[in-house]
Order: structure tokens, then sequence, then C-alpha cells
């Protein structure tokens, strides 16, 4: 959803090494979007093997997760389900920006206009179902476990943490707070930096984390008033929200009329800019989303000969680097070992 909650929430940095040995569960879609918007060529067009197939997202997840499994991370994965009905609009909203989105990229590359391709090349980013299962097939060859949620991967890890089978999600989105998620992480990066969707560029980022429970003292809101100021500013149920309402001024209509939410949808005109669609079945949506406890969370050894299949036979990746990866993640997977020992005796 990408929650405009940036200036409202509380955070506190973090250092890598504060999540070792944490189980942390990873908003799966959220991240392979992330890398198939930013790892992009020069031109801004995705990076693919020699058959002509993308890569770019398998790049993201193989580097970014050995390097977290490195620092002694527990990472656990969690796929999307069926998405509710409602999200339909938001799909066809999508798929009309990157239909217009291609176009133009097309145009600008007949043109030799590098910058306008950079510019709507990530506008364009589509995971189809194929690049979601070879994700999953270097995840499994990784050792890692796969959680498949029912429905919103968001929603199902909010779950998890709020179980406590984990110590917090790990997305860039603010939707899991809605969720009811106790701990969120944001920027979980080994790098520090990064780049800047559509720009041949990097920001520097440091990993944060967010406790629903200091969001809500902070705001002297209650999780339900904080899904209705969500509602307000947009989901990915009401993209784009109540327009000419933003995050303090829902903020300030929440506080004014508390618990009285049919007020505050009626003072924010709520019926003239979504005359289809009652406030009242997008906040049921986000309170009522199917979650699932048919899961278990072991983690295996790493399936040598799986991955080198798929990453370097498959996909092109260089045979040394892959190697260099595995062989540092026994190294340090050996040390933990030997640590456990001596603490032992």
């Amino acid at each position: 959803m990408g929650l405009q909650f940036k200036e409202l929430v509380v955070k506190e940095e973090l250092e890598i090494k504060d999540l070792k040995d944490k189980i942390l569960a990873v908003d799966s879609m959220n991240l392979l979007y992330q890398f198939l918007t930013t790892i992009r060529s020069m031109d801004g067009s995705a990076l693919t093997d020699s058959k002509g197939r993308v890569t770019s997202h398998l790049i993201g997840l193989f580097s970014r997760t050995t390097s977290l499994m490195e620092q002694g991370l527990k990472l656990v994965f969690v796929f999307d389900g069926k998405a509710p009905a409602i999200k339909q609009k938001t799909w066809e909203k999508r798929t009309k920006i990157k239909t217009e989105a291609t176009a133009l990229f097309k145009k600008a590359e007949e043109e030799g206009e590098v910058e306008e391709m950079r510019k709507f090349a990530s506008r364009t980013s589509v995971l189809d179902k194929e690049m979601i299962a070879d994700a999953k097939e270097v995840i499994r060859a990784l050792g890692l476990p796969i959680v498949q949620a029912p429905s919103e991967g968001e929603a199902q890890t909010a779950y998890m943490v709020k179980k406590g089978d984990c110590f917090a999600s790990v997305s860039q989105d603010y939707d899991n707070l809605i969720f009811g998620c106790p701990t969120l992480v944001r920027n979980l990066s080994i790098e520090g930096k990064r780049k800047k969707a559509g720009k041949f560029a990097f920001e520097k980022v440091k990993p944060e984390m967010i406790k629903l429970k200091d969001v809500l003292t902070n705001l002297d809101l209650t999780l339900d008033q904080l899904i209705v100021l969500a509602i307000l500013v947009g989901t990915d149920y009401n993209p784009g929200g109540v327009k000419g309402i933003g995050p303090k001024t829902g903020l300030k209509l929440v506080k004014e009329y508390g618990d009285n939410f049919e007020r505050i949808f009626d003072e924010a005109k709520w019926k003239e800019h979504y005359p289809d669609l009652n406030w009242q079945e997008v906040f049921d949506t986000i309170k009522n989303i199917p979650v699932s406890d048919d899961y278990e969370l072991e983690w295996k050894a790493i399936d040598d000969k799986k991955l080198y299949h798929l990453l370097v036979e498959e996909h092109d990746f260089s045979e040394e680097r892959v190697r260099s990866k595995v062989e540092k993640l026994r190294e340090q997977k050996e040390k933990s070992a030997q640590k456990g020992l001596g603490s032992f005796f």
C-alpha cells in the first residue's frame, strides 16, 4: 500500500547486529518489487539472462539475503495469497499506470532518450508467476522457510509477530501497522544505501524499527482510529485516499471526532469521492484479513547443487560469486557452532 505515514511514526535507528539471531518475517512481494524497480541497467531496463528472462529480482534477493544471513539474521519469507475482492480496482489502476509507462518507455527508447527511459522504466515493473516461483526456489535452496499467506502477506507477517513466532516484520511499507503488527523493521540493508527508483542515484539509509505501541501512544490513537486515518490518507483498497486530506489533516479529523467514525467520513465528504464504496467495507477488510497458523519455521542446510543450478546454470550468475557467498555462510555457521560449544563447556 505504501501508506503516507512517514511524518507520523516514531522511529528508532538500528544496527544490523541488533537483529542477530532474531526471527524476521519478510514481506516478500514488497522486497521483490523493490529489487525489480531499482536493480536496472543505465537506461532503466531490467537486467536479464542470456534467454531474456528478468533477473533483477533474483540478483537483489540472493545478494541481500545471503548478506543478512552472514550477520546471523533468521529470515522467514511470507508470500501473498488471494487478494481481497475490494483490491480489484487497485489492480486496474496499477495496470493502467504500467501500460501508460510502458508506452512512454518505448517511445523514449525509439528516440534514444536515456534519461526518459530511466524515468519510466521502474513504473513498468511486473512480477509474474514465473518470477515469483524462481524466487521461492532460490529461498528454499538457501534453506530458509517460506510461509504462504491465505491473503495479504503483510497481514500474515503481522500475525506471526503478534503470536511471538517472529521478532518483527520486514517491509518498506507502513501497512503492517494497520494490520496490528507490534514491530516493523524498514531499510534492512547491509550496504547502508538505497537506489532511488527511476534515477541512477543512491541515498543513505539506516535500518529503523517502528513499534506500534509507540506510534499509537505518540499520536494518542487506538488501532481502529489509526486504521480510519489510513483510509482517509489512502490504502490499497482506496488508493489516493480522500482528495485534499493528508496525514496531518486526517489526524486532526480523527482527534476531533474520536470514535465517531461516521462523523469523520461525513466531514471528509467520503461519499462524494467514493460514491460506490462504503468506508466500512474498507475498514472491515483491513480488520478481518484472513491469516493462517499453517506454517512451520525450520531452517535447513544450503542446497549447493540446487542453488548453482538455479543461479549459475539457469540464470547466468557468476559461479565464483555464488560459491564465495556459500563458503562465507558455511564459515559463519561453523564459527557460530564453535562459539555455542565453547559456551556449553
